[in-house]
């Protein structure tokens, strides 16, 4: 906002526009601007010289039809014009629009000007804008973007989409490589509803964003046209490998229409517990049941952290044989699979105080942290002063963090 406050009063002193602004052009820097100048100290109102060479003094508070007869040759100017586009008197934004057509510059303001809490303001501007060319509209996206939010924005956002689904396609480069998350999304959307990128582009980039959102869109628009064109060309590949887990269990999923069904069975053990859902349904829409698979994941010499846990997602609760099967997964020498067998007792409701008390001391943290999680609800069964003793500042992080969450649970919050 401090950067607002020095950009108003520069246009207060007649400076342009770009050199008021300078490189703080973003989406934030005129909504910040147009809050500035309704908030601008009354010392600091410009002082304009008309063509008479009569000094004149900005007045706030002057009525419209002065403002349009004396005062608007003073107002003429591009920082003036700026100034008078955030003007607290909704009157003299409106009458300040006709100006922006003079200035290419405004056209942010006009574009803030379409979200105006002023029905005739916001009428004004975005009929003007609507006979902006839309070349000019794309590289305010992130402006329009933003003031979408409010109550009133929907209007610059809707005619943003017009242009970006009817005009051509090299308009949506700018939108493709934004830095805004907003925008980005935005321009990834409409290319893959024109079909302007490749499939396995699609899936690349579903595969390397940290944007979850963007994944989601990426991975779905690279299904549906290889779904379309009816051959995979590695689509499926790039998605089964990506390290989001969200893209992966799109990746499975779509295995099935592939029919593809005995491929899911590689990722019935993976470290992602909605990516098992999603094998465990590719599976089991194979003809095939998950449970047996997963027993015989857990029986052998090497057993996967995830299948631990897959086999109390789906194991039978009425039977002993998944329960045992878990609990002696319970000392198996990787605390990897420990910590997920803890999980799987929990989803199995197998969990008993006595038996998961000893992985309480248990050398990784990772298992000690499943261990509360999972005893959490038989806190009141454990003595106090057990628990106070292993909250001793000579015992390890993790069993004095575990402690303390247990004496929470069972009402007895630490003292002091």
């Amino acid at each position: 906002m401090d950067d607002a406050w020095t950009a108003v009063r520069q246009l207060a002193g007649g400076a342009p526009l770009r050199e008021a602004i300078g490189v703080r052009d973003s989406a934030e820097c005129w909504v910040a601007l147009d809050l500035a100048v309704r908030w601008l100290p009354p010392d600091d109102l410009p002082v304009y010289a008309p063509p008479d060479g009569r000094s004149l003094r900005w007045d706030w508070n002057t009525p419209l039809p002065t403002f349009r007869r004396a005062r608007a040759r003073a107002a003429e100017t591009e920082p003036a014009t700026a100034i008078a586009l955030c003007h607290p008197d909704g009157r003299v934004r409106e009458a300040a629009l006709d100006r922006v057509s003079r200035y290419p510059d405004l056209l942010p303001l006009l574009v803030v000007r379409c979200a105006d809490w002023a029905a005739p303001v916001r009428e004004r501007a975005r009929a003007l804008l609507a006979s902006v060319e839309g070349a000019a509209l794309v590289p305010q996206a992130e402006l329009i973007l933003l003031l979408g939010r409010r109550e009133r924005g929907g209007y610059a956002v809707e005619l943003l989409g017009r242009v970006l689904r009817e005009g051509p396609a090299e308009a949506l480069a700018p939108l493709l490589v934004s830095t805004d998350r907003a925008t980005l999304r935005l321009g990834h959307r409409v290319a893959a509803e024109r079909g302007l990128m490749p499939p396995l582009r699609l899936a690349r980039i579903a595969a390397c964003s940290g944007d979850v959102v963007l994944q989601d869109l990426c991975a779905e628009a690279a299904i549906a046209a290889v779904r379309e064109q009816g051959h995979d060309d590695g689509v499926l590949g790039v998605l089964l490998s990506a390290r989001p887990p969200r893209v992966r269990a799109a990746g499975v999923t779509a295995l099935r229409r592939a029919g593809r069904y005995e491929e899911a069975r590689a990722y019935l053990a993976d470290r992602s517990g909605v990516v098992r859902a999603c094998a465990r349904y590719v599976v089991r829409q194979g003809g095939t049941d998950p449970l047996p698979l997963y027993r015989a994941l857990c029986t052998g010499g090497s057993v996967l952290p995830g299948a631990a846990a897959g086999l109390g997602e789906c194991g039978d609760r009425k039977a002993d044989a998944d329960a045992d099967t878990l609990w002696a997964l319970v000392r198996h020498p990787d605390p990897a699979v420990r910590a997920q067998a803890v999980t799987g007792l929990r989803a199995l409701d197998a969990v008993t105080r006595e038996g998961l008390t000893p992985l309480l001391d248990d050398p990784s943290p990772a298992v000690v942290r499943a261990a509360t999680g999972a005893l959490l609800p038989h806190a009141d069964e454990f003595p106090v002063a057990w628990l106070r003793e292993r909250d001793a500042p000579g015992s390890r992080r993790a069993v004095r963090v575990a402690a303390r969450r247990l004496l929470w649970a069972a009402g007895r919050p630490r003292v002091g």
